[in-house]
């Protein structure tokens, strides 16, 4: 590799030979000065613990030292090395936004078993190191999937509440309802999309409406909306968010890390977990 053959590496070659031609003149006068200067000049008038300093100036060569480095800076930045100057980082993001273009326009219309396929990739490599190849949740270790969707999986969160999804409303706190066949008609009823029996829909609106809202959208976004439960908005929903859990923080996963499409499609096959 030719280390001269690059306007970047030539500026910080000639920056860091300067540096050091700079460091040794600098430290070679200054050692002169501790062996053979002494200190002259007029005190200034505060002490601290019996020390008062000189009144001297801003040294010379610190003040053109500081200003010329002020100066190179700006000129580095939009002159030497210009803001649309070629950079590999840039050139990485530019072809990863290309690259998710071209997969996009690919996917855009992907049948069920393309979205299995695609989110069962996904699932291995982003979700499974905590929530188990299975997606049972590793012995509670994590959220299970195996009931995700599901009247069960209402059960569940009704039972041990619901945390770290950053809604206004806050976190849903255990034990709402505590009998067990209360539990089962409101985890149906809200399982069925807030229809069924008039015992789920009489539970529903005594314990859940005042933060879910009566028709379950959750007022506006202040609590998460259950008429999406069981569909991939709602997991989808959870990615964008993130959750903290027993064993740490699920980072939220909207930083283009995955696409439109790959969300839409480990949803859809974190959804059928719960189907099995």
């Amino acid at each position: 590799m030719n280390w001269l053959s690059d306007n970047v590496n030539q500026l910080a070659l000639i920056g860091a030979a300067a540096i050091v031609l700079i460091s040794i003149f600098v430290v070679g006068k200054y050692i002169k000065q501790i062996k053979d200067d002494r200190a002259t000049g007029e005190l200034a008038e505060d002490s601290w613990d019996g020390i008062r300093e000189f009144k001297n100036p801003i040294p010379t060569g610190w003040a053109l030292a500081f200003l010329g480095t002020m100066i190179w800076g700006i000129w580095y930045w939009l002159v030497g090395y210009p803001l649309n100057a070629f950079s590999q980082i840039g050139q990485y993001n530019d072809e990863v936004k290309a690259y998710n273009a071209h997969f996009e326009a690919k996917w855009a219309n992907p049948d069920k078993d393309t979205l299995m396929g695609m989110g069962e990739g996904v699932y291995l490599v982003q979700c499974a190191p905590c929530h188990g190849i299975a997606g049972d949740g590793i012995d509670g270790k994590a959220a299970g999937f195996d009931r995700w969707g599901t009247a069960k999986g209402i059960e569940d969160t009704i039972k041990n509440g619901s945390q770290g999804l950053g809604y206004p409303m806050g976190d849903m706190p255990a034990g709402l309802v505590s009998d067990p066949d209360a539990i089962s008609a409101v985890a149906n009823y809200v399982a069925s999309g807030l229809q069924g029996d008039a015992q789920g829909a009489e539970i529903y609106a005594a314990n859940c409406a005042s933060c879910h809202g009566e028709d379950g959208t959750g007022l506006g976004g202040q609590s998460p909306d259950l008429t999406t439960y069981g569909k991939t908005a709602f997991v989808k929903d959870v990615l964008k968010r993130g959750k903290y859990g027993a064993i740490g923080i699920m980072p939220p996963f909207n930083d283009g890390r995955l696409t439109d499409i790959q969300k839409e499609a480990v949803a859809t096959y974190i959804l059928s977990l719960g189907e099995k």
